[in-house]
């Protein structure tokens, strides 16, 4: 199966109580996730943005950073992260990811069922 980009869902809204608007573009949803997934997309977040703190239960969560600068809560204290970096988030844990870059902060979001 191919997903042309004009197949591809896009919502633009404010995450989690975060800060400013989040943009997701829903990359494989539904049924093709066969239950095994929440989510597969690519989230852009513009400067000074932010998606809320919000806990996983039941799933867990991986971000891969694409392209910006962003700063994520990593076991209790927060941390800088960049192009090429992965946060894992698992079930039973909370995070919060605000991008305090100059660009876009734009990356790989998975959420899946634990």
């Amino acid at each position: 199966m191919i997903i042309r980009k004009s197949q591809i869902r896009t919502d633009e809204s404010n995450l989690k109580n975060g800060n400013g608007i989040v943009k997701r573009e829903f990359i494989v949803e539904g049924d093709n996730l066969r239950n095994k997934a929440k989510l597969f997309s690519k989230i852009t977040i513009p400067p000074g943005n932010s998606i809320g703190m919000h806990d996983h239960v039941d799933d867990f969560e991986i971000y891969y950073i694409l392209s910006g600068r962003g700063k994520v809560l990593d076991s209790g204290e927060f941390v800088e992260v960049n192009e090429g970096d992965a946060i894992y988030t698992a079930d039973g844990n909370k995070h919060y990811i605000e991008n305090i870059g100059q660009e876009d902060l734009v990356f790989i979001a998975v959420v899946i069922n634990e």
